[in-house]
């Protein structure tokens, strides 16, 4: 019972988000915010995470929390690292709540036990996403369906608020059978099932082989309950196409990191690298209307997704204004986006 009120209020809200996006083009919809950027793990793929960072005390959480609130924005995601790791995550999730803000986050799962499910459930969290990427752990990953899959029954069992399970394709994936296995299991628990697809290792878009593309397509059906069916760029990376949209980072969405500095996305850190402080409505305008180099093979699900509430409006002609970048923000680059999520909720990257 509590399961199905909490997804009936956390539907009605995302209508009413729905609806003021469309209405209004003035805030953000969703934001990506990093607790923690430390992590217990070290996974081969990924460019986000270290092992000896602190986690971001609960008062400075809190005042980018109310920033973020009084610029408008809808969704806030918490990811990292692990963000299971900061000591105060439900204080985070409940001050989310408490500002009137959708909660979800990203984790790996390891932490999860059934006194911190119900501690979440407690705390008021609405979305969570797990990326499961093999079925038994490999070199590259420990996050496989064998270690996670008592930790999937306890969420299955006691968690009220919606669960998204997300598996890998492409290069380095030595079982592409297993994308499969593990949205099945997914569906079997009740959780939404998404796929995502490790690119080559100089980060290329890549297309996936025959067998490959019949198991994408498999899996992308079995996640038609999810917000995954809202997504047409998600076949052109498959196949390794350019997409043709309009990239709204920087305004309707925002990453924001541990060191409290906006940037586009988490592929893109040091664009714009500003402080949220000093982060102004004719900021989030100008990267609204300005036209991102790396829109065309961009793979950041969530940022597709976002620009889905905008792309027939508006067209971007302004270039990214690069030099009033921080003293200090981290050097523009673009990171290898090597692991790419792909139909995930909105509360997901």
């Amino acid at each position: 019972m509590q399961r199905a009120l909490r997804f009936v209020r956390t539907r009605t809200r995302e209508l009413l988000m729905i609806g003021k996006a469309l209405a209004s083009t003035k805030h953000p919809i969703l934001v990506h915010i990093i607790p923690m950027r430390r992590c217990n793990l070290a996974c081969g793929y990924c460019n986000e995470y270290d092992d000896v960072s602190k986690p971001v005390p609960i008062e400075e959480m809190k005042r980018r929390l109310d920033l973020l609130a009084e610029m408008g924005t809808s969704i806030i995601t918490i990811s990292g690292g692990e963000p299971l790791m900061h000591p105060e995550l439900e204080e985070v999730i409940r001050h989310i709540r408490r500002r009137g803000m959708i909660a979800g986050m990203i984790t790996n799962g390891f932490l999860l036990s059934v006194a911190r499910i119900q501690s979440l459930n407690e705390a008021g969290l609405e979305h969570l996403q797990i990326s499961i990427d093999n079925v038994t752990p490999d070199d590259m990953s420990l996050k496989s369906l064998k270690t996670l899959d008592s930790r999937l029954e306890m969420l299955a069992q006691h968690a009220v608020f919606q669960v998204n399970i997300n598996s890998v394709l492409g290069s380095g994936v030595k079982n592409p059978q297993d994308a499969l296995t593990i949205a099945h299991r997914a569906v079997d628990l009740g959780f939404t099932s998404t796929v995502g697809i490790i690119h080559d290792h100089s980060g290329q878009l890549k297309p996936l082989g025959d067998a490959e593309t019949d198991i994408f397509e498999k899996v992308m059906t079995l996640g038609k309950r999810s917000f995954s069916r809202f997504n047409d760029f998600q076949h052109n990376v498959a196949r390794g196409k350019e997409h043709v949209w309009r990239c709204r980072s920087g305004s309707r969405y925002l990453y924001v990191c541990e060191d409290g500095l906006v940037h586009w996305c988490s592929q893109q850190r040091g664009y714009p690298g500003i402080p949220l402080a000093e982060y102004t409505p004719d900021m989030r305008h100008r990267e609204y209307a300005t036209k991102k180099f790396c829109a065309p093979r961009c793979t950041v699900s969530c940022v597709q997704q976002v620009a889905i509430l905008d792309n027939w409006r508006d067209p971007q002609n302004l270039k990214p204004n690069l030099r009033k970048r921080k003293p200090g923000a981290a050097e523009p680059r673009e990171v290898p986006a090597q692991l790419v999520q792909i139909g995930s909720t909105p509360s997901d990257s």
